[in-house]
């Protein structure tokens, strides 16, 4: 078992196929990199999970390992304009459904889906809400896609970043202090007991990165925003 895990190569991808929007050139990286990435996760299989790995470790894996996961299964598939396609206009629920539950990627010895390493470890493991700013599902909606990989020892520091430039995101978040109205992601009303948690209410947590200006309190109306599910991709 591999006791140290190599981030650089996911790093490297990451730089060259993403812009500073978060967007994938995946036409480049399916004819360029797609072995490298699928490389890169097959070497995942032997990585030591024992109770005694550092839990920043743990977090920088997990958080790398989905959004590698999620981009290679664009990948596969590309091109695509959504990893909810539609038939006949009809969304196709059970194609977008097996996105997210496959289990194809070996990790530590076990086969790990998306939803399982979102809602089986990161979310019951680390009880950290910044999560949800960090992993990225190859939509508009998503947060933005980093241009580089998460890192043991500034993981946290990175997603502290991620949550302000989310919440700081008017497409993501934005408020009329008049009408006392916050307008959220969807994020925060899927994992809404995750922010709950952390700082009592989805407001407070949301009020906590806007500062004292905005002024969001518990007694604001909540509005939710459609999700984009168009594919976070760009040509070049």
């Amino acid at each position: 078992m591999i006791a140290t895990i190599d981030f650089t190569i996911w790093d490297e991808l990451l730089q060259r196929y993403v812009d500073d929007l978060g967007r994938v050139n995946y036409r480049r990286w399916k004819a360029e990199g797609a072995d490298v990435l699928r490389a890169w996760l097959e070497s995942l299989a032997d990585v030591d999970l024992a109770d005694g790995t550092d839990a920043d470790a743990r977090l920088a894996l997990w958080l790398n390992a989905y959004n590698a996961i999620a981009i290679s299964q664009v990948l596969e598939v590309y091109p695509i304009a959504s990893i909810r396609p539609k038939v006949l206009g009809i969304p196709n629920w059970l194609s977008f459904l097996d996105f997210f539950t496959r289990s194809n990627s070996i990790i530590g010895g076990k086969k790990h889906s998306l939803n399982q390493i979102e809602h089986a470890i990161l979310r019951p493991e680390f009880a950290e809400p910044r999560i949800h700013f960090a992993l990225v599902c190859a939509s508009v909606g998503c947060p933005l896609l980093r241009r580089g990989a998460y890192f043991p020892e500034s993981v946290r520091t990175q997603l502290e970043a991620d949550a302000s430039r989310f919440i700081h995101n008017p497409d993501k978040v934005r408020y009329d202090a008049q009408k006392k109205t916050l307008y959220l992601s969807k994020i925060f009303k899927w994992y809404g007991e995750d922010f709950v948690k952390a700082a009592g209410s989805v407001a407070e947590y949301v009020g906590g990165y806007l500062g004292p200006e905005a002024a969001v309190g518990d007694g604001w109306a909540i509005v939710f925003l459609p999700y984009d599910w168009n594919l976070n991709r760009v040509d070049g």
